[in-house]
């Protein structure tokens, strides 16, 4: 990685990586290598689904800046996280 910016266990957004298997082959061998250790194992798993929207996109912004990330794909990235707006058609909501 050129810049080693990334955590090395970021398995989604990076080329060649797979969320699904990489991550989940990850979680089998801690498992594994702690039960061999005779140690206890506790996971927590969150659905971050919506984890982008809570990220302050100004600080999202200058940290890319900072990274490296200027000029058109900084003013793109810019351009799609500024005056962002999201409505829900309350028709299509499921009422379960």
């Amino acid at each position: 990685m050129k810049n080693n910016i990334l955590y090395k266990y970021q398995f989604g957004f990076r080329k060649f990586f797979s969320i699904t298997y990489l991550a989940l082959i990850e979680v089998i061998d801690n498992l594994v290598q702690n039960m061999a250790n005779g140690n206890t194992s506790v996971g927590v798993y969150l659905d971050l689904q919506k984890a982008f929207d809570t990220v302050n996109h100004q600080i999202l912004l200058a940290k890319m800046n900072n990274y490296g990330v200027r000029g058109t794909v900084h003013d793109w990235f810019s351009s799609y996280l500024t005056n962002r707006k999201q409505y829900i058609n309350q028709k299509h909501v499921n009422k379960a």
